[in-house]
């Protein structure tokens, strides 16, 4: 590959995984969202494929805490077996009190893209009121499926 004198390799970084998890909450914390993390059974290694996936998804899941919610914290927990990890991003709502500024629900592409992200990974992702909040769970292969 030809490159020119003044060319970096600045977006040449690796793609990122759940290794980066601590950095985007720090991210999103100081933006003002409380973010709580929880990992439950021994983490499991990860295709590099179903990685980016799993960090797209909380990445996107948070974006849409922010935008959406009226709340100022989100809880993030990872489940490892040992054929699977699953996701499961909650924020607490409050019925009738979106955020100033809220799209209407349904309106972007932040929930399909999860879902078609999951999906090419091998996975399901479903979203939508729950207990303890708006949900956001999603399972993934630790290996993708052929």
């Amino acid at each position: 590959m030809l490159r020119q004198d003044t060319e970096t390799d600045q977006g040449l970084a690796p793609a990122p995984g759940l290794g980066q998890l601590p950095d985007l909450t720090a991210s999103y914390s100081a933006a003002g969202l409380d973010v709580g993390v929880t990992v439950s059974g021994p983490p499991q290694p990860l295709s590099p494929g179903v990685d980016l996936a799993a960090f797209r998804i909380i990445q996107e899941a948070l974006t849409n805490v922010t935008k959406h919610a009226a709340t100022g914290h989100a809880d993030v927990q990872l489940r490892y077996t040992a054929h699977s990890l699953s996701l499961t991003i909650t924020n607490e709502t409050a019925a009738g009190t979106p955020r100033a500024g809220a799209a209407e629900p349904g309106r972007g592409f932040g929930l399909m893209g999860m879902r078609e992200r999951a999906q090419s990974a091998g996975g399901t992702l479903t979203a939508g009121p729950g207990p303890e909040g708006f949900q956001v769970s999603c399972t993934l292969p630790l290996q993708p499926t052929s």
